[in-house]
This record gives C-alpha cells, structure tokens and sequence, in this order.
C-alpha cells in the first residue's frame, strides 16, 4: 500500500436539534489497497461519516480528501471515482433488474458494450441471472443487497464505500458478498466497509476504526490490536472493553 486515499482530519457534525454530535473530532486515514472497517453499533456516526465522504452533508468544522481531492471543492469529481453502496437500497423499486444497472452504467458514462460485459460478470456472481427481467420490487432483501453492490461497482471505481452491506439479509446472501469482498481483497481493492458485525470485520478487514457516539475509540490492525489486548479474545470483547457495552446494546 502506499499514500491515504482518505484523509479526514478532525471532523464534526451535528444535526440541527440533535444533544451531541454525530461525528465529534474525529481524525482517521485510509490507505490505498486497504479493506478498513468502520465499526459501530446503530447510532454510532457511521452512516454520517459515510455521507460527509460523499459530499452528502458538510461538516461543521474540520475537513475530508478523498482521492487528494477535497470534499467539498471536488465533491462531484470524487462521486465518479468512487462506488457506494448506502444502507438504504439505492435502487428504482418499479424497474427491472437489468434497467436498474443499465441505468446506472449510462449515468457513469460506461459505453454499451462494456456495461453489457460488466453486468453479466456481475450478475454471474451474484447469482442474479434469472431475475434481471423481474422488478425490484418484487427481489428478497438478500437479492436488493446483492444488486445495489453491482450498482456501485459497474464502473470499476478507485474506492468502493459500503454502509452495511449485509444488514438484514439471508445467509446465502451474506456468504457471497463477503466472499466477493475476498476476492477485491485479494486484488488490492481499497474498500470502506462500515458494519456493526464484528465477526464479519474480522474476517475481511485489513485495517479497522471502532467508533461510538461519534468518536474514534480505536483504530488499527485487528490481529495487532487484540495482541494489545490479550485478555480479548475477538473484536467484540474488544469492544466491550472499550465501551462497557455491547453491539446490541
């Protein structure tokens, strides 16, 4: 790996009525190449810290590069580097499958053709091959999660941001996504995966930041941070330590 490809430097937000912050001064790098889990419970900043990357929300104070562009100045210049898969299902419920991608493909500027090779070798992988005619509507929260990954990968973006990418979805679903994951791991793809299943991070991340109520508990490898912490036997005893709480909590 070499260089950050994101810098955010003690950033902040609050919503307007909100008690506390979202994000309070938090500081944190990403490097190039690195699979890095934004870990938190519910509630915890992450989504916020997700849409502040995007441009989505500006903070209050502080400030975010992505890609040695700044949020902000280059927000619409970073959104076609990058791919997001949001929390919420970022798809047309009332389209098909196939107009769905094909939709997205075009708004990135991809070419016919590529987008028709890139949406087979997805789907391929996804196991979605005879529901491309059907509506989305109509697809199981697994096939939702499956198709809105494709959607933020179809043009071979530099930084790939997922905000709980297996929430609510059904087993098979959750092996193969993560297994996918493997497999851009494997190939030095820069992923921001925010999740609040600990299991999961330790198994695909590279690099990792716990946070809560909007601050930045702990970051840094998983196997050197639990060799700190030997009476931690996995990351979410680690975060019980850290916290006094639980995930579920």
């Amino acid at each position: 790996m070499s260089g950050a490809i994101v810098q955010i430097n003690n950033v902040s937000k609050q919503y307007k009525g909100a008690q506390q912050p979202a994000v309070s001064h938090l500081t944190l790098e990403i490097s190039k190449g690195s699979v890095f889990g934004l870990l938190g419970p519910n509630g915890a900043g992450k989504s916020t810290l997700v849409m502040l990357l995007c441009g989505l929300l500006k903070p209050d104070e502080g400030s975010i590069q992505v890609l040695d562009l700044k949020v902000g100045e280059s927000s619409a210049a970073i959104r076609e580097k990058i791919g997001v898969a949001p929390q919420e299902i970022a798809l047309f419920p009332t389209l098909t499958a196939h107009e769905n991608l094909f939709y997205f493909g075009r708004m990135y500027g991809l070419q016919t053709e590529v987008l028709k090779k890139r949406i087979d070798e997805y789907v391929n992988t996804f196991g979605l091959q005879d529901k491309m005619h059907k509506r989305v509507q109509t697809f199981s929260g697994g096939m939702k999660r499956r198709l809105n990954l494709i959607a933020a990968l179809l043009h071979d973006p530099s930084l790939i941001i997922l905000d709980e990418p297996t929430a609510g979805v059904d087993v098979q679903s959750r092996n193969m996504i993560l297994e996918f994951l493997l497999t851009l791991k494997a190939k030095g793809v820069t992923i921001l995966y925010s999740s609040h299943f600990l299991e999961e991070a330790e198994r695909i991340c590279t690099h990792l930041a716990i946070v809560d109520e909007g601050k930045l508990l702990v970051t840094g490898k998983p196997d050197i941070l639990l060799a700190e912490n030997p009476d931690c036997k996995n990351l979410e005893e680690l975060f019980l330590k850290r916290t006094g709480k639980t995930m579920r909590d």
